[in-house]
């Protein structure tokens, strides 16, 4: 499975952030060091907002802080919050779904079992697991 680069930077956002848990962090400072558009980044955190992951604060002091500790947040649930909209395979999609294979296909099954236990696995981790170590402010 290959996830989209909206995916893998929300995940090192949040990595960065569990370094810190907290501390606000403001979508600039993410930008600068992840050398990402902070337009980017703002969409990634908006989306991460919504769904409970952080919160964010606007003002002086202001930026993201994580919603809940890193120990409570699954990575699993990030990923299908960040993927929510970026199915594995066109069938998925049943809006859109143009596939001429659709209902006697073998392969849809097999990839959404694939999907459940990619998800299942990562269900089994915490953003605690993945925290960067802080950054000493010294070095």
């Amino acid at each position: 499975m290959r996830l989209t680069s909206f995916t893998d930077y929300g995940l090192r956002m949040l990595m960065r952030m569990a370094s810190s848990p907290d501390r606000a962090f403001s979508t600039a400072e993410l930008a600068e060091e992840f050398k990402l558009s902070r337009n980017h980044l703002s969409k990634i955190m908006q989306r991460l907002s919504r769904g409970g992951i952080v919160e964010t604060r606007r003002g002086g002091g202001g930026g993201a802080v994580l919603a809940r500790t890193p120990h409570d947040i699954r990575l699993g649930d990030v990923v299908r919050l960040l993927e929510e909209d970026q199915p594995l395979v066109e069938c998925f999609q049943t809006q859109t779904n143009m596939c001429s294979l659709d209902g006697r296909c073998r392969l849809k099954t097999l990839l959404r079992a694939a999907e459940t236990a990619f998800l299942a696995d990562l269900d089994r981790s915490t953003l605690a697991d993945i925290a960067l170590p802080p950054i000493c402010a010294d070095a």
